[in-house]
Order: structure tokens, then C-alpha cells, then sequence
């Protein structure tokens, strides 16, 4: 079947709205350090502004999904992007830590109206055998944005300074805006179709409803499980890692937050793909990724003095997947769920990886600080103590998995969908190649 020009248009201006909410999000994980300076934060206060912003986008996540399924994404959409540039402003001239928060808060706000409302708007114009490969499509291309960061974002900040980059930052978001509002629609039959009536009722039984599906709760787990590791290095502390810990240059540093946006946008497609072709073993996928993070992060932490380079690609092109893997999570919600509740199923989902991140990205403030008395001065001892709080999440997230998706294919089993072992699979296949002629 193929794609009018315009779903792919509306997929551009969506996907652009979102390549900014990134930047937004991840500029101030690069420019940690300048705060540092700039406010005189120890590790567990800069720490706390990242978590301060998770934790307003995944605390509106189920609210806003309740909403998105009544007013639809293009308003939503536009309404996050000039809220993010507020608080890029308010950022931009903070000179105090609450007035700081406060931007954050505001571009956490307006970063949580984001990505669920144009994956809304991407089901509305694609056929459904495409959306897991376009809602891969957009979470990468998405990360974009990380390159702006890391980049653009950091050229401008070190060349002319604090207010200077987050008042650019801030300039881009009042464009993307208003692009927004002119060109999204939400559906090719009318120019704004929520599911919905709009009104306000049912709210609590729609909640109730997403949330008793294992399904949406295994898509909820997915995305907690695979998505944190990837988000902690790109958003906070990743680069003070590389850095302070590992005494690899700016450059490098920066080199290597933008080899993750690349290798997820090569690796995102072919998931997406394999998501398509095998819905029966999405959940195999997810283990994959998670594995591949904790092999990759137990290498590099048990390495007996600083890194390597190499192993540090390496590792950072195993968090490269957490992105791609995250997303399945949403292909559980979009299965599982009728249109009518999309909105809501994918909110709950995608509080998940955000929980998990901001809840890991304070524990990990919180130990450097008492390794080193709130100094901000960290080694690499420092950081390796601090990182193995990683695999306490990962020990949660998979026990969650596992659970919910026993209770899926159990489900799945009462309306005669049996999901074959993995094993007996595998062993069909090889016999079948040995009976070709």
C-alpha cells in the first residue's frame, strides 16, 4: 500500500516538533558542567534539575494520554513546543537555582505534550502494518535533536555563552510552534479528529480500563526496562562520565553522544522491521536489549583501570538499542489496546522508561555525592560505585516483563492465540531446512 506525500508532510512537521522537544531535553545534560559553575550545584542538586524535569514529564504522561484521546496531538503538539521555549527562556536568565527549576519544570511540561501526541498523530495517518517501523522512524530521527545538543547546542555555549544558547534554543521552539499549529493535522479525514467526544467523562474508567490490560502493563515494563540506561548517559551523566571519570576530552565526549543518535537511527529501522515481522517475540527483542546495555556497562565498569576507547564505543553503541528497544513498548500498547484508549494506553507506557530514568539519575547523584562530600570533584571510582545502581532497575524491570507477559499470553491463550516456546521454534526451523531439497 502506498503512503500519500502528505501523511509523509505531516510525519516531517511532527517529527521536527520532536527533534526540538530533544534538544530542549537534552541541553542541559551537556552544558552540567556550566551549571555547575554557574550555580554552584553539587552532584545530587545538578542531578535533581534533570529529575525535577523527568518527573513533571512522567507525572503528565497518564493525564495528558486522557486528554490527547479527546482534543487530539496538533494542539497539544504546538502547546508543548511553545512551553519548552518559555523555559528555555527562564533558563536562558536564571541566575538562581529555584528560577533555573522553574525552566525546567517548564520544558519537562512541555516535553511530556511531545512524543505521545505525534505517535497519535502517526497512527492516524499510516496504515497499521506500517506504524511499528514509523514509530521506530520517529523516536530516531527524533534523537536528532541530541545532536543539536551536543553540537550546535555546546559550539554556541562555549562560544558565547549561557543566555546565548538557551536563548537560541528557545528561538527554535517558538518556530517549531508555530509550524505546528499551521501544518499538523491529526487524521486525513478532518482537520482535527480526536477519538473521543471531547468531553471529560469516563476519564477514570478509561484509566482503569489501559491499566488492567497486562498487555499495556508489559509495554510499561519494556519501556522502563530498556529505556533508562541510554536516557541517564545522553541526559545527565554521560558526558561527566567520559569527562571527569574516564578523562577522555570535551570532544570525544561530545563524539560520542552523537555516535548514539546515529547508530540508534541505523539499528531503530531494523527492529521496527523485525517488530513487524515477528509481533509473537517482541518481548525477546526487548531481553535482547537489555542485556546487550548490562553486558556492555559490567565490561566497562569491571575493566581494571580507565576504559579503553574502543570499549567505550562499544558501550555506547549497545546503549544506542535502548532507544529502538523502548519503542516496542509502544507497538504493546497499539496491539493491546482500540483506538478509543491509544492515547491513555500509551501515556501509562511511556511513564515506564521516564521513572525509571529520573529515579536512577538521582540515585546515581546521591552516591557520588556521599563518595565524595558534595564536592562536585568525581573520579572514576566515584562513578563506578555510583553506576551499579544501574542494575537494581534492570533486576526490577525484568521481573515486571516476565510477569506481565505471562499474563499476556495467558490472555492470549483464553482467545485461542498460543504462543509456541521459543525452542520448538527454533527446532521447526531446522527441520524444515534439512527436509529443502
Amino acid at each position: 500500500m502506498s503512503i500519500p506525500r502528505r501523511a509523509w508532510a505531516i510525519w516531517a512537521v511532527g517529527v521536527s516538533a520532536y527533534i526540538v522537544a530533544v534538544l530542549h531535553r537534552t541541553s542541559f545534560g551537556v552544558s552540567g558542567l556550566d551549571a555547575v559553575e554557574r550555580f554552584d550545584l553539587s552532584a545530587s542538586v545538578l542531578a535533581s534539575f534533570v529529575v525535577l524535569q523527568l518527573l513533571v514529564y512522567a507525572g503528565l504522561q497518564i493525564p495528558i494520554g486522557l486528554l490527547l484521546d479527546r482534543v487530539g496531538g496538533r494542539l497539544l503538539v504546538a502547546a508543548g513546543a511553545v512551553l519548552m521555549a518559555a523555559g528555555q527562556v527562564t533558563l536562558a536568565l536564571a541566575t538562581s537555582v529555584p528560577v533555573a527549576a522553574a525552566g525546567r519544570v517548564l520544558v519537562g511540561t512541555g516535553d511530556a505534550l511531545t512524543f505521545v501526541s505525534v505517535l497519535r498523530i502517526v497512527a492516524g495517518w499510516f496504515p497499521p502494518g506500517r506504524v511499528p517501523v514509523m514509530t521506530q522512524l520517529t523516536g530516531l530521527v527524533g534523537q536528532a535533536g541530541q545532536v543539536l545538543s551536543a553540537v550546535p547546542f555546546v559550539a554556541v555555549l562555549h562560544a558565547y555563552g549561557w543566555s546565548s544558547a538557551f536563548g537560541s534554543a528557545a528561538a527554535l521552539g517558538v518556530l517549531v510552534g508555530v509550524l505546528a499549529f499551521s501544518a499538523l493535522r491529526d487524521s486525513p479525514s478532518t482537520r482535527s479528529a480526536p477519538v473521543q467526544d471531547g468531553s471529560m467523562r469516563h476519564l477514570g474508567r478509561d484509566l482503569v480500563t489501559a491499566w488492567q490490560h497486562p498487555g499495556t502493563r508489559l509495554g510499561m515494563w519494556a519501556h522502563f526496562t530498556t529505556q533508562f540506561s541510554g536516557t541517564v548517559f545522553a541526559l545527565l551523566w554521560g558526558y561527566p562520565f567520559l569527562v571527569s571519570g574516564e578523562a577522555m576530552s570535551p570532544s570525544f565526549a561530545g563524539a560520542m553522544l552523537t555516535l548514539t543518535v546515529v547508530a540508534g537511527v541505523m539499528a531503530g529501522p531494523l527492529i521496527g522491521v523485525m517488530v513487524q515481522r515477528h509481533p509473537l517475540r517482541r518481548s525477546w527483542l526487548v531481553l535482547g536489549v537489555v542485556g546487550t546495555n548490562a553486558g556492555a556497562w559490567t565490561a566497562v565498569l569491571l575493566w581494571p583501570s580507565k576504559a579503553p576507547a574502543w570499549l567505550l564505543v562499544l558501550l555506547v553503541l549497545s546503549l544506542a538499542l535502548s532507544g529502538p528497544g523502548s519503542m516496542i513498548g509502544f507497538d504493546f500498547a497499539r496491539t493491546f489496546n482500540p483506538a478509543n484508549r491509544l492515547g491513555t494506553a500509551t501515556g501509562i507506557v511511556n511513564v515506564g522508561g521516564f521513572l525509571a530514568s529520573l529515579l536512577t539519575i538521582l540515585a546515581i547523584g546521591l552516591v557520588l555525592d556521599a563518595r565524595t562530600g558534595g564536592s562536585g570533584q568525581y573520579d572514576l571510582d566515584d562513578f563506578r560505585i555510583a553506576l551499579c545502581v544501574q542494575y537494581v532497575v534492570w533486576t526490577v524491570g525484568l521481573a515486571g516483563i516476565l510477569r506481565s507477559r505471562h499474563l499476556v499470553r495467558r490472555r492470549m491463550a483464553e482467545h485461542g492465540v498460543v504462543v509456541p516456546p521459543i525452542r520448538d521454534v527454533i527446532a521447526a526451523r531446522r527441520r524444515r531446512r534439512r527436509e529443502r531439497p
